[in-house]
């Protein structure tokens, strides 16, 4: 019997257990601890307004003596009623407080009155400068007398360089190649008078330096027989021989004065001559 009684008792507590588990599955039932720093737990207070009436609260006067435009519960301790002063003008306007005038300033003498320039709106404005009229067209009369002038100052011009040229020595440019009688005889003549005076005066320098050359040579002579200019035109090589056929012409100097027939036609001969320093040390030209 009491093993009996020990299962019915298990049976029972098993079967409360399982009906509890099941209860906790079907409906969901949870539990969980409270938060009370949620709103639903925070204390809440009351607030609570007594507000006292009069013990005894004024009757409404059913005839008053005057009608107010406020109420004038409380608003004196006078018996006697007395009509309130009610003003229809409107406040005055604040005045303006008085503005003080400066002194008038003392006129200044006369000699110390400044003078005051107006000038008027005619004046301000800058007027642009007149447009320059056109020069007139010149007359037939002035176009003549214009041209006259200029021929008169052409004319001037051509005589002064006219009278310049005719002071200026006529020159005449001779050479070997030249043909005239007049000029071939003068020119042998000079010739053969330079190359005297070359062989005579040949350069010792030349000579034991072994130096030849040739060398054109021009020589500008006056008619009296003076040499006016001496140019070397096409040198030799050695300055030796060019500076040794200058001082020979020199030396040759003066020629003989130009025949009539010359004269009459030139002031200066221009003597282009090729000039040889030979190895056999003769002087010679061509």
């Amino acid at each position: 019997m009491v093993i009996i009684g020990k299962q019915t008792d298990l049976l029972g507590v098993s079967l409360f257990v399982a009906a509890c588990l099941h209860a906790f599955i079907i409906l969901g039932i949870t539990f969980k601890p409270t938060d009370k720093s949620k709103p639903e737990f925070r204390q809440q207070s009351l607030e609570v307004l007594v507000v006292r009436q009069p013990a005894e609260e004024a009757e409404a006067d059913e005839k008053p003596d005057f009608l107010a435009q406020t109420s004038q519960q409380g608003g004196g301790e006078e018996t006697k009623p007395d009509k309130p002063q009610i003003s229809e003008a409107p406040a005055p306007l604040p005045q303006p407080s008085p503005v003080t005038t400066p002194a008038e300033p003392q006129p200044l003498p006369q000699a110390q009155k400044p003078q005051l320039v107006t000038q008027t709106s005619e004046q301000q404005v800058k007027t642009p400068p007149p447009k320059e009229a056109p020069p007139p067209n010149p007359s037939a009369k002035q176009l003549l007398s214009s041209k006259e002038l200029e021929i008169a100052r052409l004319t001037a011009e051509l005589e002064r360089k006219s009278l310049a040229y005719a002071k200026m020595p006529k020159r005449k440019s001779i050479s070997a190649s030249t043909k005239e009688y007049k000029y071939a005889a003068y020119l042998d003549a000079w010739r053969r008078k330079v190359e005297r005076i070359g062989n005579l005066n040949y350069p010792d320098q030349a000579k034991r330096s072994k130096l030849y050359g040739n060398l054109v040579l021009h020589v500008a002579v006056k008619a009296d027989g003076s040499v006016d200019s001496i140019k070397v035109r096409h040198s030799s090589g050695h300055k030796i021989l060019d500076d040794a056929a200058i001082r020979i012409v020199r030396l040759a100097a003066p020629f003989s004065p130009f025949p009539n027939e010359i004269r009459k036609e030139t002031d200066i001969l221009d003597i282009t001559r090729t000039w040889q320093f030979l190895r056999s040390g003769r002087f010679d030209s061509q």
